[in-house]
């Protein structure tokens, strides 16, 4: 099963159409969102194509395919526009026999882990910055920002497929890769 991760949209409907192309090109069984979906937050610029209401309306037409988590940055009246749920600190979702603890990253997070079993993942968003590591046995991923990423990295989202996450750029260029042993 194909898993395709984004995270930290900030209400870019530009960067979330985008991404939605890349759905139909890499053709994910699901979606999972790491937070951060309609406001851009106060730390943070508007993002190009900054249309909350249209991002709300994209997402809702892939909500059957959709596993969501909150973020920092997104709160109850955000709920009300979705049709999926997405108000959940974390997920776990099985795959390919692993545990993925997928979360946005403001509580449990790459420097502070949950309980977790050696060969687990865990996935965040949060930072905007790629991840693919490992970090006391357990896999430590991070797909960055695919509307306001930091430090240098390009807009980006993650797959993770037959043994293998890829955080990739929008022009299909590999940022950063592990594979699971």
């Amino acid at each position: 099963m194909k898993l395709m991760f984004i995270s930290d949209i900030h209400g870019s409907a530009y960067w979330l159409e985008r991404a939605m192309e890349k759905v139909r090109e890499e053709c994910p069984e699901q979606i999972v969102i790491l937070g951060d979906f309609l406001y851009h937050g106060p730390r943070n610029p508007l993002p190009e194509g900054y249309d909350p209401q249209r991002v709300a309306q994209i997402l809702n037409q892939h909500k059957n395919n959709i596993i969501a988590v909150r973020g920092n940055c997104d709160a109850e009246v955000d709920q009300m526009l979705l049709e999926f749920p997405m108000m959940a600190e974390y997920t776990i979702v099985l795959h390919e026999g692993r545990r993925i603890f997928a979360t946005h990253g403001h509580g449990f997070n790459i420097e502070q882990l949950p309980p977790l079993a050696d060969k687990d993942v865990f996935i965040q968003g949060h930072t905007h910055i790629p991840v693919a590591d490992r970090k006391a046995g357990i896999y430590v991923l991070n797909p960055g920002s695919i509307s306001l990423p930091k430090e240098n990295y390009p807009n980006s989202y993650g797959i993770l497929s037959n043994g293998e996450f890829c955080v990739k750029d929008f022009d299909g260029g590999v940022v950063k890769r592990i594979s699971f042993n």
